[in-house]
């Protein structure tokens, strides 16, 4: 399921945004805090609504993974992280620029067309 959302979420930003997409969802399930507390599983944490992904919207998340996809998603679940999503607990694509904060939360960095934010250490100090 990693895989695919991994795919579904960010397939034309390449490996490298794939995997900063498993990194956001990986956090999602170890961090425990802030928008994401009860979220203990990969499928709780795809299926979170609100707050989860528009990925699981279209069809094309509930194609099977491939191989190479599943092999990326192994990386993040063995503990591989990407700058600037290591940390991020959120992503978006703006129409432009990436705003300093979202919702409160800090600008980590850019990767293509995707703006990453993270938590404070205090308010989620299972993702550092």
């Amino acid at each position: 399921m990693l895989a695919r959302l991994m795919r579904a979420e960010a397939e034309g930003e390449g490996e490298l945004g794939m995997l900063m997409v498993g990194n956001v969802g990986v956090n999602r399930v170890r961090g425990n805090c802030l928008d994401f507390r009860n979220i203990r599983s990969i499928p709780d944490m795809v299926y979170q609504s609100p707050g989860g992904f528009e990925a699981i919207t279209k069809g094309y998340f509930y194609q099977s993974a491939r191989d190479k996809d599943i092999r990326l998603a192994q990386r993040i679940i063995n503990g591989e992280r990407q700058h600037p999503a290591s940390n991020a607990l959120w992503f978006f694509r703006p129409a432009g620029d990436c705003p300093d904060t979202w919702y409160d939360q800090s600008n980590s960095g850019r990767y293509k067309a995707h703006c990453f934010f993270i938590p404070t250490q205090e308010d989620c100090p299972s993702v550092y």
